[in-house]
């Protein structure tokens, strides 16, 4: 059997075993039943994490974790990047599609690529490109939720002038503005209407939006339902700051946008030059993956590649 055959068949072989094992090592709902049971009868999970009570309602009781889900649960908060990037996908569903992608990955590189060494590469390549797209997903419903900020923030305070309360605010940021900031502010007013605090609804927000701005606006609406003062008042000024922020990133990008084209230039160059030669004379690229002193010119221009794009990234986002 060829070496080709032999390693398709090993990698099937332990992704079925992986397989296997999360539907055997799924937890049982007694515990998760008592769990829920113990928050709904005690204020222990509502004090310790606002967003405890609310899972009770948003997930059924019988949506037991595998035990990867579970370890990505444990070290990282999995369900709320996915609410960060407003997508209807499950932490299990998510890891079954990068599984695919990466043995689809593996599969493609060790047929079509020049070595059978490169399709482990190929493989991570593709499994890894549902978190790059979670990721860029979050990226763009941020930056859109931080663009609407000083719009909100003026609505808000126009409300508050006329005479309507903070919560009619909420209100009209939810049928006014379009999402993604509808949503969270109308999560909020919704959130307040069903009798939790106000406070513990903004400290939701500022957990799902992980924006300064939002920090910024809760805490200033918490010191004044607790001192007094004009909020519509703090609220423009907030706003103006956003919007003189918003008009200094501006200026940076029109005098970063030199250096940010170099920089795509110049690491797009090395794999696009080893792209062509391969292509003109295969044998000539080759001896970078079988001589010895290839490999490590090879490994060697990979770490200067990605130190490059780290120094090339340290120089252009510049921070206000």
């Amino acid at each position: 059997m060829s070496p080709l055959l032999i390693s398709i068949a090993a990698f099937g072989a332990v992704a079925a075993l992986v397989g296997a094992a999360s539907m055997f090592y799924r937890g049982e709902s007694d515990t998760k039943v008592e769990d829920r049971l113990a928050v709904l009868t005690s204020a222990k999970g509502a004090k310790g994490d606002p967003l405890v009570t609310q899972s009770v309602l948003s997930q059924p009781l019988d949506a037991t974790a595998g035990i990867f889900v579970a370890l990505l649960e444990r070290f990282g908060r999995t369900r709320m990047l996915f609410e960060q990037a407003d997508t209807t996908l499950t932490p299990s569903r998510f890891l079954t599609i990068s599984g695919c992608m990466a043995l689809g990955g593996f599969g493609i590189t060790a047929f079509a690529g020049p070595l059978l060494a490169v399709a482990p590469l190929g493989g991570i390549a593709f499994g890894a490109l549902p978190l790059l797209w979670l990721m860029w997903r979050r990226k763009r419903r941020l930056k859109k939720f931080g663009a609407q900020m000083p719009d909100a923030l003026e609505l808000i305070s126009r409300a508050l002038r006329s005479g309507h309360s903070l919560a009619a605010g909420f209100d009209l940021v939810q049928t006014e503005l379009l999402p993604p900031i509808s949503t969270e502010f109308g999560r909020v007013f919704e959130e307040q209407n069903l009798g939790i605090p106000l406070e513990e609804a903004l400290d939701s927000m500022t957990n799902r939006v992980p924006n300064l701005d939002v920090k910024f606006f809760s805490t200033a609406v918490i010191l004044q339902r607790q001192t007094g003062g004009d909020l519509a008042e703090i609220l423009d000024k907030i706003g103006y700051l956003v919007r003189e922020r918003f008009k200094i990133y501006g200026q940076i990008a029109a005098l970063t946008g030199e250096g940010r084209l170099s920089g795509i230039v110049l690491l797009a160059l090395p794999p696009v030059l080893f792209l062509v030669v391969y292509r003109m004379n295969p044998g000539y690229i080759s001896l970078l993956f079988t001589d010895p002193a290839g490999k490590k010119m090879l490994a060697g221009a990979i770490v200067m590649q990605l130190l490059g794009a780290l120094l090339i990234r340290k120089i252009i986002n510049i921070k206000v």
